[in-house]
């Protein structure tokens, strides 16, 4: 089984370069920092600066930074929070537009990563892959942190739930 493990390690790391070298976010300008909070509020709304930091793997003073520069690309707004001291991210319309040209363009690069199998190799690969991305991590704040870039939407298609079980209601199992 070494070659399995290698294949899927260069695969992998290939993939990999493609969605963070910015092929993903076709011609938008952001980082994959900026592009993965853009994506995350977008599925999120209303978190605060440290909830974004911690998905995100920054600290206080670099999730400060990146919430600076897109609040003032005006991309994010800051809006008073549960009480006075806290405040709630939330996309502008120009911000949402820029998170689904994200979204948009890592679905085109991962379209094109699939575009070689039959039909029913790609659904024998989604059922191994559900189940390979459902062992990752068992922690929240880990598995929001692996689909930090994912599209939503798409995890749900067809009646299934998410295999990282963040956005599964406790006590619902997700499919595998």
């Amino acid at each position: 089984m070494a070659r399995l493990e290698n294949l899927l390690g260069a695969h992998s790391l290939a993939l990999a370069d493609r969605l963070l070298s910015g092929d993903e976010a076709a011609g938008s300008g952001a980082s994959s920092s900026e592009s993965a909070a853009l994506v995350t509020l977008l599925a999120h709304p209303g978190r605060t600066v440290g909830w974004l930091g911690g998905v995100l793997g920054l600290t206080t003073s670099g999730v400060t930074r990146l919430v600076e520069r897109l609040v003032g690309a005006g991309l994010v707004e800051r809006n008073t929070g549960r009480d006075a001291r806290s405040r709630q991210l939330e996309l502008s319309p120009a911000g949402a537009a820029r998170a689904e040209s994200i979204l948009a363009g890592r679905r085109a690069t991962l379209s094109r990563a699939v575009a070689a199998l039959s039909p029913a190799e790609r659904v024998a690969l989604e059922s191994m892959l559900a189940k390979m991305v459902g062992g990752v991590t068992d922690d929240r704040l880990a598995a929001l942190r692996v689909c930090r870039l994912c599209d939503r939407p798409a995890c749900r298609d067809r009646g299934h739930t998410c295999p990282l079980q963040h956005t599964v209601p406790a006590g619902q199992a997700a499919d595998a």
